[in-house]
C-alpha cells in the first residue's frame, strides 16, 4: 500500500490486486480530514496487508470519528474490525442491510452503528456529507457520498477500471491515461461488477445519473480507480454507454488450466507438483 493526497482534505490509501488476463484492479480506501475525521472503507483483508499500520502513517486511528463503509464486500472491510478496536470513539456508517450482511460473518457492534440511507446526510463538524446510491454498484447496500466542502464525490465501485500496471493502479490520478483506454477499462469493469446493466431500461438508468450531474463534483474518488479531477463530464458520458452492455464471462476450466500452466513453479515445487 502507498498513500498520497487527493486535494487538501483527502488522503488515498492505495492498493491493488492483479487479475491475470485483465490487469491490476485498484483497491483504495480514504481518509477525509474533516473536523470529525472520516475513514472511507478499510481495504483488503489479505494476510500480507496491514491496513491499520498504513492508516497510522496518515492519522492516529484513535482520532477517527466515523468509518463510512460504502458497502460490505470483502475488498472494503479488510481492516474494519481492527480499526473499530483502535478507534473506540468511531461510529460505523452503513445501512441496515450492510450491517446484516457483515453480521453473517462476524457480529457488528450495533451500539456503534450509524445508519445512513441514500438521500440522507451526515454532519461531520465542518461539512455535510450527502449520501447517494451511485449509478453502478455490485452490492445492494452500496451508499456513496458527496462532500459539499471539497466538492468531492466518493463513488464506491462506480467508475472503476483495471489498469495495465501496479504503478498506474496505485498512482496519484488518471488524468495522464489515454482517454479511450480508460473508457474501455471502465466499460469492462461495469460488465464485471454490474452485470445487471444488460437488462436496464436506458432512460431509467440515466435518471440515476442525474444526482451526480447535479453534484458536479470537481473530484471523483472511486475504490477501484485512482483519483479523477476535472473528468466528471467525461465519466458521465461513459455511463451513457453502459445500458445493454453484455456481462463479462470469465475463463472456463480449460482456460484456467492453460493459464496455470504458464505460471512459474513456486520454490520447492517439482515437475509433478509434489514436495
Amino acid at each position: 500500500m502507498n498513500t498520497h493526497q487527493a486535494g487538501p482534505d483527502t488522503t488515498v490509501l492505495a492498493d491493488c490486486l492483479e487479475v491475470p488476463g485483465i490487469g491490476f484492479i485498484p483497491v483504495n480506501a480514504f481518509v477525509l480530514h474533516a473536523e470529525q475525521p472520516v475513514v472511507v472503507d478499510t481495504g483488503l483483508g489479505l494476510p500480507d496487508r496491514d491496513f491499520l499500520n498504513t492508516l497510522g502513517s496518515v492519522i492516529d486511528p484513535a482520532d477517527v470519528r466515523w468509518i463510512w463503509l460504502t458497502h460490505p464486500d470483502r475488498d472494503h472491510t479488510g481492516g474494519l474490525f481492527a480499526l473499530l478496536e483502535a478507534a473506540p470513539g468511531a461510529r460505523l456508517v452503513t445501512t441496515f442491510m450492510g450491517a446484516g450482511i457483515m453480521s453473517c460473518e462476524r457480529p457488528v457492534p450495533m451500539d456503534r452503528v450509524h445508519l445512513v440511507n441514500p438521500g440522507q446526510s451526515l454532519d461531520v463538524g465542518d461539512r455535510t456529507l450527502h449520501a447517494f446510491r451511485p449509478p453502478l454498484f455490485d452490492n445492494p447496500a452500496t451508499v456513496g457520498f458527496y462532500d459539499d466542502r471539497s466538492r468531492t464525490c466518493f463513488s464506491s465501485d462506480c467508475f472503476g477500471g483495471p489498469l495495465p500496471t501496479a504503478e498506474t493502479a496505485t498512482g496519484a490520478g488518471v488524468a495522464d491515461l489515454d482517454a479511450e483506454e480508460l473508457r474501455g477499462a471502465q466499460r469492462l469493469w461495469a460488465s464485471v461488477d454490474s452485470p445487471w446493466v444488460q437488462l436496464v431500461d436506458p432512460d431509467r438508468f440515466l435518471a440515476t445519473v442525474e444526482p451526480l450531474r447535479t453534484m458536479d463534483p470537481e473530484t471523483i474518488l472511486c475504490t477501484h480507480l485512482p483519483p479523477a479531477t476535472g473528468l466528471t463530464g467525461r465519466f458521465i458520458d461513459t455511463l451513457g454507454t453502459i445500458p445493454g452492455l453484455s456481462p463479462f464471462v470469465g475463463p472456463d476450466q480449460a482456460a484456467l488450466e492453460q493459464l496455470l500452466a504458464g505460471f512459474e513453479p513456486g520454490p520447492g515445487a517439482t515437475a509433478g507438483g509434489g514436495r
